[in-house]
């Protein structure tokens, strides 16, 4: 009987600091985080701005991080746990 690894269905990524990546490509990823479809930000009248300070706080505060995918060789912010 061969012993198979179970499959992992969770992203295979390392953890990039946001305080090493160049701060306008931070930026962008960010705008484009806060304004993908499906992203729930509720229709509280937030303006792009505000989202984007709003991410920052929460990579200071660790509760999302930054990771690069190895798959698909892209970058996402998720959410720490």
């Amino acid at each position: 009987m061969s012993q198979e690894k179970p499959a992992d269905h969770h992203e295979e990524g390392i953890e990039i600091p946001y305080d090493q990546i160049n701060p306008e490509t931070l930026r962008n990823m960010i705008q484009e985080f806060v304004s993908r479809d499906g992203a729930d930000w509720g229709d509280d009248g937030c303006t792009l701005e505000d989202k984007v300070k709003q991410v920052l706080r929460q990579l200071r505060n660790k509760k999302v991080k930054v990771v690069f995918d190895l798959k698909s060789e892209t970058a996402n912010i998720v959410v720490c746990r």
